[in-house]
């Protein structure tokens, strides 16, 4: 079935990733990516993840209190069935996880993404074909720019003003439709 897509606003929110290799590294860099503060459980840490200055770093086996005010959860361990617990219990108490290559376990994937500023792009296929949404990131790589990310900023600074005119909503899209081809027209942005 089908992931429905909402993407969540995790600035500051207090995001665990039980795991300390090659795998917990690259979830950190995605939920750092979106202002999380991350923590981090494990016994052993690799060096990238040693390395990472502001995160937390519990060097110890996962214990069930460390979900404790976590908005989300990411089972990264070696272990399949310490990714099944850690996933039964953040069910339990109603925290989102994710146990990674496990699906049944999962309440949300990790989609394949574009960031420009503000603007993202993420691309999905429920956990069934990583290939698949890596194709599709690198056919959307050059629509999904640094021009798109600036234009998005000073059509974003400039909304409220534009309601105010009080124009219809089809005349307020046309002219943010005119605006957005002339910033991307321009090749100063």
């Amino acid at each position: 079935m089908a992931c429905f897509p909402m993407m969540l606003n995790l600035k500051d929110r207090f995001c665990l990733v039980a795991g300390g290799g090659a795998v917990a590294f690259r979830k950190v860099l995605v939920l750092r990516d979106f202002g999380a503060r991350v923590v981090v459980t494990a016994p052993n840490l690799c060096s990238e993840l040693q390395e990472i200055p502001d995160i937390k770093k519990i060097k110890r086996e996962f214990l069930e209190q460390d979900i404790e005010r976590a908005f989300l959860v990411v089972a990264a361990t070696d272990d399949r069935e310490m990714n099944h617990r850690i996933s039964v219990l953040c069910r339990r108490k109603g925290v989102l996880v994710n146990a990674v290559d496990q699906p049944e376990d999962c309440d949300f994937i990790f989609p394949s993404y574009l960031k420009e500023g503000e603007v993202v792009a993420a691309f999905s296929s429920s956990g069934q074909c990583p290939v698949v949404t890596q194709y599709m990131k690198e056919k959307n790589r050059n629509i999904v720019t640094g021009s798109l990310g600036t234009a998005a900023d000073v059509l974003g600074s400039i909304r409220s003003d534009v309601k105010a005119m009080g124009l219809p909503e089809e005349e307020r899209r046309a002219l943010y439709e005119m605006l957005l081809a002339r910033l991307l027209a321009d090749e100063r942005i």
